[in-house]
């Protein structure tokens, strides 16, 4: 039997067994209290909050908080627990046997439980989980004391968590098994070409029986399965022998012919099956574990300053992004994470910075399918110590980052670098020692700092008033748009509030302060973006995507292309402008002709067309070409139209009506491309309209939405001002829209929710 024909064998008589293995997701059924109130215990589900928090956070909480949970222990299997997100320092007992510490609260916590019980001569079949956090400042794990810092850290396990029941015979957790470059499944690609492409897989196995009557010795097949949806492109297989309490990294290469390569234009993702097969009575084959691996075939290349992207010289359009939500700080599930992303590559970015953390591995999943680069970052903002515990922990901390992230292709650099935080020499050259040797192959790593880092990364405001930067190695402009435009200083010391610039040139613009401040920060971005193209970077990023609190700040950071609540700014509509008119023809007004000006009226369009025509209750203002600022003699109450023209033809409309008085309000939920499903969280809009239905920005005033539904709730706030889970929440109109949170839990059974929704006089 030949080796293709042997893999087509296993293929098809092999058949998984969740006797075996299996991951059950351990999102319910927890308890939960707070360290002061412990007599206030109430069930609860993840990702959690342990606090529900205004729209504008003057006062978060921090404390310590418990979360306690009976899991089921199959006899002679390996038990797992994984905390996606445990913030911030979070210690675990189980059935009351101290299991250990994790520190920093954005990487996972993973934890043999197995290991634990069996250390203390414990064979119950169920354990109690019990896990205490702690998400006060901490001067180890940093980045500084939420009174000074940038932005809120929040608490409680607001990711997802799971139990992992695999064989004595098993691929190993990376983070657990805590070794540079091994654990898990490790994938690179040494040769990448249009015509065929190398796979490198590396995967460790260990062999650790539980009791004594366990085979002393393994003979198993690892079974490597590269697939294309449910293609099959290449494939391998190898006999292995593990005696008992030994491990093994096994190598093996895949040849893919005809790669369809990853990039973001055409971000396609192999799915990579690795399985262990056993060979069972006659001829019967069994898969006891089994792993699943994103892979994306692409060669990312710097030369110079320049990067290349599978050979083809590439500028990256990037934002910034704080993973706050509204209400529920960053308990934001998997669909949630996906939708941020979604509205990120709408807005034409192909790069996300990931600022100052590491950030859910759901949206890297988004990221990895949608095309969207990111640069990842340890957690970081102006805070570097000299403590040798603190240097550890971010030392640690890079590792991990890497470990969980390596095989993501969405990754392009590893910001192992404290943002804005001046690091000695010595701590630069052991930081970047750790992270170059968590891969088998050469990275890329990126720092503020130019010592030692392969790439410079630096924002626009820290270099006005110098001189250009004469590095010889690429550049990144890591911020831009936003504190140059806020205050006449680089921005160390922002909590010293110093040299302000006045708020009506401020790109720090919310929806609700009107048209002419917007159009202010769409100014300010379109000379700080343009600017970039003049000092030889390969990508930038403005600050920021959405808006979001601060610790040191009793209002918003308003800078972001789209609200806290993920509605757009004019500014988002500036940024899809700048795509390609062949692929995403657009055009927008930037105007709410409500009649503030009556003579000599200016229209700003926004468009990536090479013509726009306007027209005014059907009559035609002007066709013209870029820049589309059209002068409109005096206003008139009606209709502005907006006509795009790309080679002669008409691609995309917009229009606008002068809005009468609000009479009403319209709602809808924002899904996205994502559909609702069990453990969700969609945002719930409603707009306020005049008679005609047209859209009333200027709109004041108060919104009611009720609900009723089975396992759903609203999240929004009281008639009292406090914000709960609910099904009545009242929420105040800005710009004319209001919001509230619509949570499903785990338990939703896909009935629709039943939702009312009016205004308040």
């Amino acid at each position: 039997m030949n080796k293709f024909t042997w893999i087509l064998f296993l293929l098809t008589i092999s058949c998984s067994n969740t006797d075996y293995y299996r991951v059950e997701e351990l999102n319910t059924g927890w308890e939960f209290w707070k360290e002061q109130d412990s007599a206030q215990i109430r069930e609860v589900f993840l990702p959690h909050t342990p606090r529900l928090e205004p729209y504008i956070v003057n006062d978060q909480w921090q404390g310590i908080c418990w979360y306690r949970k009976v899991v089921d222990i199959p006899r002679g299997k390996h038990v797992l627990v994984r905390f996606e997100g445990a913030m911030n320092v979070a210690d675990l007992w189980v059935n009351s046997h101290y299991a250990g510490r994790h520190m920093g609260g954005y990487l996972p916590y993973v934890c043999d439980i197995t290991r634990v019980m069996k250390e203390n001569g414990d064979f119950s079949p169920q354990a109690v989980l019990k896990i205490r956090l702690d998400n006060n400042d901490n001067p180890v794990t940093g980045p500084k004391p939420l009174k000074l810092l940038d932005f809120n850290m929040y608490g409680g396990l607001y990711r997802n968590a799971r139990l992992i029941i695999k064989s004595p015979l098993h691929i190993t957790d990376p983070i657990l098994e805590n070794t540079p470059a091994g654990g898990g499944v490790l994938v690179t690609f040494p040769v990448v070409s249009q015509d065929s492409a190398l796979v490198e897989v590396r995967t460790h196995i260990r062999y650790n029986p539980l009791d004594e009557n366990q085979a002393r010795a393994q003979t198993f097949i690892l079974e490597q399965t590269l697939l294309a949806g449910d293609s099959v492109c290449a494939c391998s297989v190898q006999e292995i022998v593990l005696e008992s309490g030994q491990s093994h990294t096994a190598l093996d290469l895949l040849r893919v012919q005809q790669p369809a390569l990853w990039s973001p234009e055409q971000p396609f993702c192999y799915d990579l099956e690795t399985r262990l097969i056993k060979k069972a009575r006659g001829k019967r084959t069994v898969v006891i574990d089994r792993e699943r691996t994103t892979v994306g075939i692409r060669e990312v290349v710097f030369k110079g300053k320049e990067l290349f992207i599978n050979g083809n010289k590439t500028f990256l359009r990037g934002v910034n992004r704080h993973q706050e939500y509204p209400y529920v700080g960053y308990a934001a599930p998997a669909n949630a994470q996906w939708r941020d992303a979604e509205k990120i590559r709408e807005a034409g970015f192909n790069l996300v910075r990931l600022s100052h953390y590491p950030q859910s591995p759901d949206f890297m999943e988004a990221c990895n399918r949608l095309g969207l680069f990111v640069l990842d970052a340890v957690p970081g903002w102006q805070y570097f110590s000299g403590d040798p515990a603190f240097q550890a922990q971010v030392i640690e901390t890079a590792r991990h980052m890497i470990r969980r992230d390596r095989n993501h292709p969405c990754v392009l650099a590893w910001e192992v670098s404290l943002n804005e935080s001046w690091m000695s020499e010595e701590f630069i050259d052991k930081i970047l020692e750790a992270s170059r040797s968590e891969m088998p192959v050469p990275i890329y790593t990126a720092g503020w700092q130019e010592y030692g880092y392969d790439i410079f990364l630096q924002a626009r405001q820290h270099r006005l008033g110098h001189p250009p930067t004469a590095t010889p190695k690429p550049l990144i402009v890591s911020e831009y748009g936003d504190w140059e435009y806020y205050a006449l200083n680089a921005g160390f010391a922002q909590q010293n509030w110093e040299n302000l610039q006045p708020a009506e040139r401020s790109s720090r613009q919310l929806r609700e302060h009107g048209q002419k401040r917007l159009l202010q920060q769409v100014a300010n971005i379109d000379e700080a973006h343009n600017s970039n193209y003049h000092v030889d970077a390969c990508a930038d990023n403005y600050w920021v995507m959405f808006d979001y609190n601060r610790g040191y700040a009793d209002d918003l950071e308003a800078s972001g292309i789209m609200s806290l609540e993920r509605l757009p700014k004019f500014s988002w509509h500036y940024f899809r402008s700048q795509r390609s008119p062949l692929e995403h023809p657009m055009v927008f007004i930037a105007h709410y002709w409500d009649g503030t000006d009556t003579a000599l009226v200016e229209v700003q369009v926004l468009s990536n067309a090479e013509q726009v025509g306007l027209w005014l209750n059907d009559k035609l203002v002007e066709r013209r070409d870029p820049p589309f600022t059209f002068v409109v003699p005096r206003f008139e109450k009606g209709w502005i139209k907006a006509g795009a023209y790309y080679a002669g033809q008409l691609c995309a409309r917009d229009s606008v009506h002068t809005p009468s008085e609000a009479v009403a309000v319209e709602w809808w939920l924002d899904t996205g491309n994502i559909p609702a499903s069990a453990n969700d969280l969609l945002f719930v809009y409603a707009k306020a309209v005049d008679r005609q239905g047209h859209p009333v920005p200027s709109a004041k005033g108060r919104v009611l939405f009720t609900l009723e539904g089975q396992e759903m709730w609203l999240i929004g706030e009281e008639p009292g001002g406090s914000v709960v889970q609910t099904l009545r929440a009242e929420a105040p109109l800005r710009a004319g829209i209001a919001f509230a949170l619509l949570q499903l839990t785990p338990l939703w059974d896909g009935s629709q929710p039943q939702l009312t929704v009016t205004m308040n006089p």
